[in-house]
């Protein structure tokens, strides 16, 4: 392979910035008006999610004796926290959700040390049927987005609809006309095609990125000191869990593409600096941070293994969290581009979830009670949360979260089916992991 100069490097490292962009700013696009921030606020945020993306990058890529698997990977935020943090945030306050994010980095760091133990209880029937729930809890949110936003006067408009359903077609047609990078960021692409149109339809104000200012600097517990919830943290613990999983099959599969032999220590490294990376994003008001399997794609496709790469990218993010008329930019995506985007992005976290079901043995009537009372049970309680409503908050939180009690029940189910597989190898889980991550899902 040629050697690269600072500017080859450079534009590599900014090309994994385009393929991740969209992923990283929609968390908080999503989370923000959901729990009720301002323009400025949600700027703001968008601002310190890109700024400590960076951070965790680099913290994963450089590390150090005791951190970081020294791979080519991208940390960004995970989808599977929306949910719980948009119920923790509107049941318990923003504080409560940065309490429990600091709290599960933490038992992050500490459970990296027993990842091969921890991973017997998580199947591909329990972390299938979690990664599902979270996708079809999700579509919701997605659907009310495309058309317009919740509580907006304009919600099912003749004008939003046109601008989801374009947006969406124009994510297929670039999938099915387009291969490599450029289907890499076609939700990127989307999202500002559609922006432009949404322009000229009158639909988009300047107005937040003419006030925004070119330069601020980022602080801690910028939207409060942090509280600390039980209830809470269990929430966010089981997310982490599963994004700890997620990270160890990328990790397997980057390994192979970059052709070095991943051991159990350099994943115990890596899981650790994802923990510290959680806890970062909790100190600086952010979100919780995972490896981003479409990052794994790009490296796969442009061949191109050298962590210089993405320590570049990480730098980028890091000066692009620092320019708030950067992340003023982004808010400017009108909610129904936004829904669009999210229909076909929400309903492959479905798909990567029926791809690993489908190392499953449905052939044995218990693992379809498991999958079946699981997923049944998540997005009954996502759909009708107000079966609960005569229960104490503190445990309304995990039951009407769709994510939580639907992952609960496939875990508790598992253990009372599959007891007798749970202390076998965890050979075959690794390879489907590997499997599960080989290709880029968005």
């Amino acid at each position: 392979m040629e050697k690269l100069n600072s500017w080859k490097i450079g534009t590599l490292g900014f090309q994994h910035v385009l393929a991740m962009y969209a992923g990283a700013v929609i968390v908080p696009l999503i989370v923000g008006p959901a729990i009720g921030l301002n323009a400025q606020q949600l700027a703001y945020l968008i601002s310190i999610d890109l700024f400590t993306c960076g951070i965790a990058t680099l913290l994963q890529v450089i590390g150090g004796k005791h951190f970081g698997i020294k791979l080519p990977v991208i940390l960004g935020c995970t989808f599977t926290a929306v949910g719980p943090m948009i119920a923790i945030g509107n049941m318990q306050g923003i504080t409560a959700i940065y309490g429990a994010i600091i709290a599960s980095g933490i038992i992050v760091m500490i459970l990296s040390q027993f990842m091969s133990k921890i991973m017997r209880f998580f199947p591909p029937i329990v972390t299938g049927s979690v990664v599902a729930i979270i996708g079809v809890s999700l579509i919701p949110v997605a659907m009310n987005n495309a058309a317009g936003g919740q509580g907006d006067p304009s919600f099912g408009s003749l004008e939003n609809l046109f601008l989801a359903v374009f947006t969406l077609v124009l994510i297929i047609l670039m999938n099915r006309f387009f291969k490599g990078y450029m289907r890499a960021i076609s939700v990127l692409l989307s999202l500002i095609i559609g922006t432009i149109v949404a322009y000229f339809m009158g639909l988009v104000s300047f107005a937040d990125v003419f006030d925004a200012s070119w330069f601020h600097m980022i602080q801690p517990f910028y939207f409060g000191f942090p509280t600390f919830n039980l209830s809470a943290i269990l929430t966010m613990t089981l997310v982490a869990i599963v994004s700890m999983i997620e990270s160890t099959g990328v990790f397997l599969a980057l390994g192979d593409v970059c052709e070095r032999k991943i051991d159990s220590k350099d994943i115990k490294k890596g899981l650790r600096a994802e923990g510290l990376a959680v806890v970062i994003g909790g100190i600086f008001n952010s979100f919780p941070y995972t490896s981003f399997s479409q990052n794994v794609g790009l490296v796969a496709l442009t061949k191109v293994k050298t962590r210089n790469v993405v320590i570049a990218a990480g730098v980028i993010l890091i000066i692009l969290g620092l320019l708030p008329k950067v992340a003023a930019l982004t808010t400017i995506i009108p909610m129904a581009v936004l829904g669009g985007a999210m229909i076909p992005m929400f309903g492959m976290v479905i798909s990567s979830g029926i791809r690993m079901l489908s190392a499953v043995d449905f052939s044995k009537n218990e693992n379809l009670l498991i999958v079946a009372c699981s997923i049944g049970i998540g997005l009954g309680s996502a759909v009708v949360p107000a079966i609960f409503g005569s229960l104490p908050d503190s445990i309304r939180l995990l039951v009407e979260n769709g994510i939580v009690i639907g992952s609960l029940t496939a875990i508790l189910l598992n253990l009372v089916f599959n007891y007798k597989e749970i202390n076998s190898s965890n050979s075959e889980q690794l390879e489907q992991l590997k499997s599960d991550h080989s290709v880029d899902v968005i």
